[in-house]
């Protein structure tokens, strides 16, 4: 069964950092995609960023230059360190892997890390 276990986050001032981790389980990870969305109350998830097992990355427009995701293909891990957190960053961010299972693309989803970013 597929596990996403997501931590980290926390509450922190403008202007400051933040990371988050997401621990894969129970699943073939190479041929999904990794990374972060972004929920804020009543509104749709929003992309953050995704990571390829090649190391290809796809950043959403409002965190280029400032988030940077990693991942461990080995572990199944994915890493997002947040930096110059912006007040608009505030939200639920949900761990996701994005995978192609035959001519079929699911995503699996964490539970959930909150991170709050005060003025």
């Amino acid at each position: 069964q597929v596990h996403l276990a997501d931590s980290g986050g926390g509450s922190v001032q403008a202007g400051g950092s933040l990371s988050l981790d997401c621990v894969g389980s129970g699943y073939d990870f190479t041929n999904c995609r990794m990374g972060w969305f972004l929920q804020d109350p009543g509104k749709e998830r929003k992309l953050i960023s995704l990571i390829n097992s090649d190391g290809a990355v796809e950043y959403g427009d409002s965190v280029q230059g400032r988030f940077y995701i990693s991942r461990d293909n080995v572990k199944n891990t994915v890493h997002l360190q947040m930096n110059q957190l912006k007040t608009e960053d505030t939200g639920a961010y949900f761990c996701a892997a994005r995978c192609q299972r035959g001519p079929s693309l699911r995503t699996y989803w964490g539970q959930g890390t909150q991170v709050t970013v005060s003025a």
